[in-house]
């Protein structure tokens, strides 16, 4: 399909540049088939049912934004694939003045030697000493905020909290699985209540998430790929719940793509390693029922997603609504509930 069937306007103004507070009085879009409704996510229990699923990315954001200097030059490099223990795959900003074996000295003493350059202009670093890389990181790193936030003001302390959702447990991250920004433990609460279920899986966000899709064409867009992870024991619970007649609601678009990369005809099963998939309308779900997600970028890879989910009439129409509307975009933005 062509990519720009999935443009669209989105004044500059709608881009949040502060998560709500508390986190579940953010405005939640409601897309029930064709017909769409204003509602809050703390109305997300009322919406619905006793027996369905919520199921949650426990990864964790680790402060991957790195900025150093090699000899006179600056450069800045946010790591998004672990390799191994001492190296990382990295985005690079002024790379050109970059070469292999070249070392760049990062705060808190803090070195890595560029050992290799990808196809994608990334670079493999490895770091020196013996502490895992994520204990480097808590000293010399910042989060990895979206460029459409650290374009417009410099990340802060505040952030360290902010962009980390209540259920993060595992380091890896280099984006914040933003769906489940909005919950609380109140929420959490009235959920189970309603008697809404709920699991945890682990994908580790990396950074290519925020990558433009440069191609005219979606089957010409080669994906990043993400390590990700599903035990038996998790998938025999949602096969479970959906025999019982109960939905599964991934929250967050990094729960649905590992969810379905886990998937085949018979339901979900145990997965670990690592998901390119791309999903574009057209694509036959198999694991989810419906999608907890905050509001995508225009030709984004996630704005394709959406409208593989519910028709990209309907997510045309909605996104036309929330502009129009005043909702908030992106990471630190409202949430939309889509039920196809």
């Amino acid at each position: 399909m062509r990519v720009d069937l999935f443009d669209f306007e989105l004044p500059p103004e709608r881009i949040a540049l502060r998560p709500a507070v508390p986190r579940d009085s953010a405005r939640m879009l409601v897309a029930e088939g064709g017909v769409i409704a204003d509602r809050l996510v703390s109305d997300l229990p009322a919406q619905l049912r006793r027996g369905d699923v919520l199921v949650f990315n426990d990864t964790r954001v680790i402060p991957a934004q790195l900025e150093g200097r090699r000899g006179e030059a600056k450069i800045g490099a946010t790591l998004h694939k672990r390799i191994d223990l001492r190296r990382w795959q990295a985005f690079v900003r002024n790379a050109k003045r970059l070469r292999h074996g070249d070392e760049v000295v990062f705060p808190a003493g803090v070195t890595a030697t560029a050992e290799e350059r990808h196809a994608d202009g990334s670079w493999t670093l490895a770091f020196a000493g013996e502490e895992p890389v994520e204990v480097l990181l808590e000293r010399a790193g910042t989060m990895p905020l979206p460029p459409y936030i650290a374009g417009k003001r410099p990340t802060d302390e505040r952030d360290r909290s902010d962009y980390q959702t209540m259920f993060a447990q595992r380091d890896g991250a280099v984006a914040a699985p933003t769906a489940a920004l909005h919950f609380t433990p109140g929420l959490i609460a009235a959920l189970d209540a309603a008697g809404v279920l709920r699991e945890t899986l682990t994908l580790h966000v990396g950074a290519g998430t925020f990558l433009p899709v440069k191609a005219e064409d979606t089957a010409d867009h080669a994906m990043h790929a993400e390590w990700g992870r599903i035990d038996a024991a998790t998938a025999d619970r949602l096969n479970a719940a959906r025999a019982a007649g109960g939905r599964v609601i991934a929250v967050g678009t990094t729960s649905l793509r590992l969810l379905e990369s886990a998937a085949d005809d018979r339901g979900i099963r145990a997965f670990e390693g690592d998901t390119s998939i791309f999903i574009t309308p057209g694509y036959r779900f198999r694991a989810i029922d419906g999608l907890m997600t905050n509001f995508h970028l225009p030709k984004s890879t996630l704005f394709m997603l959406v409208s593989a989910l519910m028709g990209r009439e309907t997510m045309q129409a909605a996104y036309a609504h929330a502009i129009a509307d005043g909702y908030r975009f992106y990471s630190y933005g409202d949430s939309s509930l889509l039920l196809p």
